[in-house]
């Protein structure tokens, strides 16, 4: 099991909360008055929002992470009692992540673990050997409670709001490499995303007959970023940042929003 004040460790408070209000306030204060001087008052007005917001995940925290009022047919679902300890660990994952998006946390990411001592390698998706057994391997971990938190999600009426995006950051190579491995894939690769407006049960795009090269409906990293934002309410084109003397976009000069995977 995890250990919930070892998983918080980093935001437990070191001095007494009436102690750390008061000096919040204070700062508060001096950031005002700059921030009626200064050119750039909405970024120190986001830089106190950051200071209440950690302020209170020092308390909501140790909360969120704290399992035990969760029913046990609940658990078990996550795969809480399962006799490989990596399958426990990332239910125990999936589980925080329901309870950090009932609390309106807005991004939340997952990794798979990669802990020496539960015999996890590291880098452990990315198999340039062996890639059969290992590659079995991680998708059992995931299968059960990933399954588990999409479900959660949708009897608690979140999965609509929610968007999930299992992805890396490349496939693999249709041929082998070394022992049985595959080397990286940037130009035919898949991912998978649930709930959020997503088309459920669809499938977009195609690779060639070896699974090397994609051929049909190319999606780009761009076309994922646009679609994101879209699924946000934001428009990809209008959403822009000011960088080296001119405003740039998350999506650059590219980019297209994936209709056909929308509802």
């Amino acid at each position: 099991d995890l250990d919930k004040e070892e998983v918080v460790s980093r935001v437990q408070p070191r001095r007494p909360l009436k102690e750390q209000r008061a000096s919040l306030g204070f700062l508060k204060q001096l950031d005002g008055a700059f921030a009626k001087r200064s050119a750039a008052e909405g970024d120190v007005q986001s830089a106190v929002e950051n200071y209440e917001t950690a302020f209170r995940m020092q308390t909501a925290v140790p909360e969120l992470m704290d399992l035990d009022k969760e029913p046990d047919h609940l658990k078990r679902a996550y795969g809480f009692e399962h006799e490989d300890p990596l399958v426990a660990r990332y239910g125990h994952q999936c589980m925080v992540a329901r309870r950090l998006v009932e609390q309106g946390v807005r991004f939340v990411e997952l990794s798979c673990s990669n802990f020496k001592g539960d015999g996890q390698r590291a880098n452990p998706w990315d198999q340039h050997g062996n890639l059969p057994h290992g590659h079995q391997e991680m998708a059992r971990q995931v299968d059960q409670p990933i399954a588990a938190l999409i479900n959660d999600l949708k009897q608690r009426g979140l999965l609509e709001s929610t968007l999930i995006i299992f992805t890396g950051e490349f496939g693999r190579t249709p041929f082998s490499q070394g022992n049985n491995g595959r080397d990286h894939n940037p130009y035919g690769f898949s991912l998978w995303m649930a709930g959020g407006g997503i088309k459920g049960g669809s499938v977009h795009g195609a690779t060639d007959e070896l699974g090397y090269h994609a051929i049909e409906d190319k999606a780009k990293v761009f076309d994922l970023w646009a679609t994101v934002l879209h699924q946000l309410g934001m428009d990809h084109e209008k959403l822009t940042y000011r960088y080296g003397g001119r405003d740039m976009r998350l999506t650059d000069v590219h980019g297209n929003v994936m209709t056909k995977i929308l509802l």
